[in-house]
Order: structure tokens, then sequence, then C-alpha cells
């Protein structure tokens, strides 16, 4: 039985059990209500057991189809599925993503050329630019007619989770940590072991014009910290530039845990020393309300949340 679906047989008993009436399936699936109640007899013939107790003016399920009607609708959704994922394989399809340069580069980057494989036909455009939002302005705020205006599908933005126009996924939470190259922790005048030696290292900071971004004077104070000057330093207005500086042995950063996955992983970026602090921000995927669900966009939605689990 194994080698054999009667999806016919299967059909007429999903939709019958579903609308409780051999008429009412016969109307969904443009057949006549006999050929509907010879399909459910032989599926029954197929299965061994009766699926349907035959009362006066209804239907009731037994217990054995009870006990499969619902992986029996489950599959056809699969089904269903399956043949739209195939249809949308083979149509070419453009798709423009707004991020910020910064995380563009440091982790939308190396993860690009995974989506390409898995969706050939799909041609992506990546705009990274921090030009549609205002200096310290929430990414939150961004009206939807901007979208439009620059014929954007999809955004990757930074804050709390309310964006009023969008439908918005969570990619991750931001935490921040210290980061430095390993050549700071092995440095032969001043080794940095622990907080206290920050002192004699350069505080790299990120002076990014957007709400929430990490900050040396909040991070030494949840580190009970009072006797290190937060505010020297070298500063730059691109988190790649702070954290390629960091990886060059310049300084310690104070940096997006998952935006230096690739330096840390290969080794170019050390985390010397703790808290491990969470912002309260995270990274949302994001895309309008009305064309949340074309092909596209939702393959890219789904693919960049599953990698950033």
């Amino acid at each position: 039985m194994a080698d054999y679906l009667p999806l016919r047989a299967l059909k007429a008993f999903e939709a019958t059990a579903r609308l409780g009436s051999f008429k009412k399936a016969a109307d969904e699936l443009h057949v006549t209500t006999g050929a509907i109640s010879q399909q459910v007899k032989t599926l029954e013939d197929i299965l061994g057991v009766k699926l349907f107790h035959r009362l006066h003016h209804s239907l009731e399920l037994t217990d054995a189809a009870k006990a499969g009607v619902g992986k029996i609708e489950s599959g056809f959704d699969q089904l269903s599925d399956a043949m739209q994922s195939i249809r949308d394989c083979d149509t070419q399809a453009a798709l423009k993503v707004w991020v910020a340069p910064s995380f563009a580069s440091k982790y939308l980057l190396p993860k690009l050329k995974h989506f390409s494989d898995l969706y050939p036909k799909t041609d992506l455009s990546v705009f990274a630019s921090d030009i549609m939002i205002g200096s310290g302005e929430s990414a939150e705020m961004i009206p939807a007619k901007l979208f439009h205006k620059k014929d954007i599908d999809i955004g990757i933005f930074y804050g709390r989770g309310e964006f009023k126009d969008y439908r918005a996924d969570k990619l991750f939470g931001v935490e921040i940590v210290p980061l430095c190259s390993p050549k700071l922790i092995n440095d032969s005048f001043a080794p940095l072991r622990n907080i206290q030696d920050m002192s004699y290292h350069n505080l790299i900071h990120d002076d990014t014009a957007h709400e929430g971004r990490p900050d040396w004077n909040g991070w030494l104070r949840l580190a009970g910290v009072d006797d290190i000057n937060a505010d020297h330093g070298i500063r730059f207005n691109q988190v790649s530039l702070a954290l390629d500086a960091a990886a060059d042995g310049q300084g310690i950063v104070l940096g997006v845990k998952q935006l230096a996955e690739k330096e840390l992983q290969s080794g170019r970026l050390v985390i010397p020393f703790g808290p491990e602090v969470a912002l309260g921000y995270s990274y949302y995927i994001v895309s309008l309300k009305e064309t949340q669900n074309e092909p596209s966009i939702r393959a890219f939605r789904e693919w960049l949340t599953n990698e950033s689990k």
C-alpha cells in the first residue's frame, strides 16, 4: 500500500471529513455526489476500515478516520506548498534589498552565495545606504512611501520591532561585547588580560548616527568600572570601519557580536572579557504588508530568518 496513494479517493475523503457532507464535498471538487461516495467507498476498501458512520441526515467520522484525517489534511497542504515552490523556482524574479552598509558587508555578504545557489532565478540587488534614515532617527519611523519611491522590496532594519506599516520578522537580538585583535592579548608592553588593562589601549567608538548604538560609557557602568575614561580613543561613523580597526590591532571596540562573527571565526578578533550586554534592540527583516507574500520576498525572508537562527 505504501507504493500506491489513491489521491482522488484521499481528496474525496478529506473534503467530506472537513465539510461533513458528500454533497458539499462534491460541490467543492466539481463532481457528482455519487462520485464522492464511490471514492470514499474505494478508500474504505483499500484500508479495510469504515471511515464514516452514515447517519440519517449526517456523517460522523469513525475513530479510525479521526486518527488519520489530520495528517491527510496536512499532507495536501504540503503538496500545495511544494507545487508553489516548484512554480516559484522556475520564475525569473528581481529583488531589491535595502540594508545598512556595515550589516551588508559584515553579516549579509558572506551568506549571499548560499541564497543565490538556492534561488538562481532571483536577480538580487543589494542597496547599501544610510540615506533612508536621518541622523539619530529610528528605522521604525521610515514611511512606507519610501519603499515605493526607491523600489525597495525588503529592508533590514535595527530597532525594537514597532514597524507600523510593515511585516517585521526578527532576525536576532543585539548583544554587545568588547572585541580586539589577539595582538593586544599578547602585547609585550601592556597585555590586555582584564578590564583594568583597557586604560593602556585605545577605545574604538562606533559613532553611527542611530539610536541604540553600542556605548562605552554605558557598558563600563554595567561592568562596575568608573576609573577609565570612556571618551578617549578613535571614532568611526561606520561599524565596519570600527571592527576593521580593532582587527588591525588599533584598539578595543564595543561591537555587536553577530556582526563580527566572520572575524571571530577566523581569529582576527577575540572577546577578551565580558560582560556581554543585551541592548534591547534587534535586527528585523521587513517588507510592505501588501507585498509580504510575493514569492521572491517570501523566499528571501524565510532564507535569512533561517540563516540567523
